[in-house]
């Protein structure tokens, strides 16, 4: 194929001819730009001015790229100890961050795994097994209307049915669904679905329930949805009343993304089992990581074979990126502002880009803000109103990439002012080029 042309030193934006790029479909897609290196709130390209980017790598580089803080961690890590067997043996970066994490979150218990979506396939599988170990053995799980949760099948099969799994339609387990009722700035209306979502919960919750995933505050691939704290306790108050768990996946939302450590305690919520990813080591290296409840850990134990999680993966607890996950959150600890303040910095550029007769559904919460764009065609994922707004913002030296009509900014903590200005510059360039 012509798209297939080998990569050159002298043509970094050409497909190479051996990788196959992630969510892109390269007969229509432009050929991706080479980066040499990258430092802070930068990507610095080859052959091209740097870009600021303004999504953190698919929200996982948390306090800016190359750190040295993090990168010198897993340099000494390195010479020490870089990976065995934690199946037979455990070590002092994984016992650390095992208590840390278990002081922050509430919960005691933690499982290792590879990323985000296994994060997720684990917290399923407790869930799940947890019902049958306890001799109550419980099928239906619940998630919401416009959820993702990863790309193997058990995280397909509590996200959204859409494009990006029907060809496995047939192959995931069935799942209770319930409207999320998403809100913006001046919503009006937000109590109406919320009382709708809560009526369709409570009809589900009838049937026996494993238990119910959530996004907490934010769906993130689902197009930056936020709901309001305030809907979220009474789906949690539901969720106890049918003895049910409570899952959150806070793989996007974790580590001050929202504001908070944690996405579930700004929302006030107390769940069983929690999924983390993404920042954990703060985008250096991948990781995944399940908390649970001490009560569902004890279940799992016994004289009986048949109780254990036949769980794991080659690098569980992986030493070196149990050391950056570390100093990550040394970095998070000494300096909570850097998260807690930036819904503040973002308001201001938010409410005056929300003037733009473009710009509909104006939403904030922690580091994201985000908006839909006023289009006339189809809504979702493939509306190209996005690509327009994401060359643009390139041409203006920040890299967007927008969830079809929805633009958002999720960047990293160490982005100054000057650069979010920035960014909301390019993305008034991208509005007019609309």
């Amino acid at each position: 194929m012509d798209c297939l042309e080998p990569l050159s030193a002298h043509d970094s934006n050409s497909w190479h001819p051996h990788l196959w790029p992630p969510f892109t479909q390269i007969a229509s897609a432009t050929p991706p730009q080479r980066v040499i290196a990258a430092d802070g709130a930068l990507l610095i390209l080859d052959g091209a001015p740097p870009l600021i980017d303004a999504i953190s790598s698919w929200w996982v580089t948390l306090h800016g790229h190359a750190h040295p803080s993090i990168a010198a961690a897993i340099a000494n890590q390195a010479q020490q100890l870089e990976q065995v067997i934690f199946a037979d043996f455990v070590h002092p970066q994984a016992e650390q961050l095992a208590a840390r994490l278990s002081s922050l979150t509430g919960l005691e218990r933690l499982f290792f795994s590879d990323n985000g979506s296994t994060a997720v396939e684990v917290a399923l599988k407790i869930a799940c097994q947890w019902w049958h170990n306890r001799g109550e053995p419980r099928q239906q799980l619940i998630a919401f209307n416009g959820a993702y949760h990863g790309d193997t099948f058990g995280a397909m099969a509590v996200g959204e049915r859409n494009l990006f799994n029907a060809p496995f339609e047939g192959m995931m387990f069935p799942v209770a669904r319930v409207p999320w009722p998403a809100t913006w700035w001046g919503d009006e209306e937000v109590e109406s679905r919320e009382r709708i979502a809560l009526a369709e919960l409570e009809r589900s919750l009838k049937t026996p329930t494993a238990a119910v995933i959530l996004e907490p505050l934010v769906q993130g691939a689902g197009g930056m949805a936020m709901v309001r704290a305030e809907f979220l306790q009474e789906v949690e108050q539901r969720v106890r009343e049918a003895g049910a768990l409570l899952i959150a996946d806070e793989v996007l939302t974790g580590f001050g993304r929202c504001g908070a450590q944690f996405a579930f305690k700004r929302a006030g919520l107390k769940p069983d089992l929690v999924a983390l990813s993404k920042g954990l080591t703060g985008g250096f290296l991948p990781m995944g990581i399940t908390m649970a409840r001490e009560e569902i850990f004890v279940d799992f134990v016994g004289d009986d074979p048949c109780l254990t999680l036949w769980h794991g993966h080659s690098f569980t607890a992986n030493p070196l990126g149990c050391a950056a996950a570390n100093a990550s959150l040394d970095l998070l600890e000494s300096n909570p502002k850097s998260y807690e303040g930036f819904e503040a910095r973002h308001r201001p550029h938010l409410e005056a880009l929300a003037k733009h007769p473009k710009v509909q559904r104006p939403r904030l919460v922690g580091t994201i803000a985000a908006f839909n764009l006023a289009v006339d065609d189809e809504h979702g994922y493939l509306n190209p109103a996005g690509h327009i707004v994401k060359q643009e913002a390139i041409n203006n030296g920040v890299f967007l990439r927008p969830l079809g009509e929805v633009v958002y900014l999720l960047p990293p903590l160490c982005l100054n002012d000057a650069q979010l200005e920035q960014c909301y510059v390019a993305i008034h360039a991208g509005l007019e080029a609309l």
